[in-house]
């Protein structure tokens, strides 16, 4: 089966940065919403995007026009019928999920594969709200999508070999980097890397540290980019925490167990750089 059109559900960050890099490709968009103005403000920060790559002369005013042309705002789920592929990239809540895969499975031709941009849920899970789990799969993109190459590729229990094969080398045409993956919770990127902040997390709230120290030996000392506290704010401290609880409640294994200074910021408000403080303060343009 080949893909020419793909419907994107959540029209946020990361549903944002896979509508465009679909529109690239050459695909036919079709970036799904609850609200009009949701959409409204992702077209208009994908326009800025591509403003600026204008202006660095790598695209050019016909890439542009035509990339922002593949893609068609909706707001009712009912546009599923017109599309072979849905990547789901909505809140990070099972029911959320669950909820959006019943409709879209009830309402979308038979041969659509439904995919979800979940960084740590079950695909299992969702398959089995579904009338159609040999369709159902994982395609975690990393943020930002725009900058970063992997595409965790993850199959459920039922995820048939052909609907494997036709997302990986969708991945691929997006000009990713697709992995392989089996459902687990959290995968390999966040079973891995979570465990990791949540850690850096815990010796800021034992003393051991304070949070620039932290990030400063993980920067300097394990050649890390961006240090762990850092990273928690840019991905969201409530993010990290519902991320942590699945690896908790999945595994049921104590090593996974949110630290408590976690729980805290995040019940506090101070969820990193989208509320403005996390481990660090940011101001309105989001510079730390």
């Amino acid at each position: 089966m080949q893909i020419k059109t793909i419907m994107v559900v959540g029209a946020g960050q990361m549903g944002s940065g896979i509508a465009l890099v679909a529109a690239q490709s050459g695909l036919q968009v079709v970036l799904n919403d609850v609200e009009k103005h949701f959409l409204d403000k992702s077209l208009e920060k994908l326009t800025q995007l591509l403003e600026r790559q204008l202006t660095k002369g790598t695209i050019s005013q016909d890439t542009l026009e035509t990339t922002l042309s593949h893609i068609s705002p909706s707001t009712t789920l009912e546009d599923v019928a017109k599309v072979d592929c849905v990547i789901e990239a909505a809140y990070e809540k099972m029911s959320v999920k669950a909820n959006i895969f019943e409709t879209l499975s009830s309402l979308a031709p038979a041969h659509t594969i439904l995919a979800s941009n979940t960084s740590s849920l079950p695909i299992t899970e969702l398959a089995a709200r579904t009338n159609r789990p040999d369709r159902v799969i994982g395609m975690h993109f990393m943020n930002p999508v725009t900058k970063m190459v992997l595409v965790e590729v993850i199959r459920g229990i039922a995820t048939s070999d052909e609907t494997f094969q036709i997302v990986f080398d969708l991945a691929l045409r997006f000009g990713k980097q697709p992995v392989a993956v089996n459902d687990s919770p959290g995968f390999v990127s966040n079973r891995v890397l979570m465990p990791m902040i949540n850690e850096a997390i815990c010796c800021v709230h034992e003393g051991v540290a304070e949070a620039e120290a932290v990030d400063q030996v993980m920067r300097l000392g394990m050649n890390h980019p961006m240090g762990p506290l850092a990273l928690a704010d840019f991905i969201g401290l409530d993010t990290c925490l519902a991320i942590m609880e699945v690896l908790h409640d999945g595994f049921a294994d104590s090593k996974y167990r949110p630290c408590p200074l976690l729980r805290k910021m995040v019940k506090a408000g101070w969820l990193g750089k989208k509320s403005g403080k996390g481990f660090y303060e940011y101001g309105p343009g989001g510079d730390k």
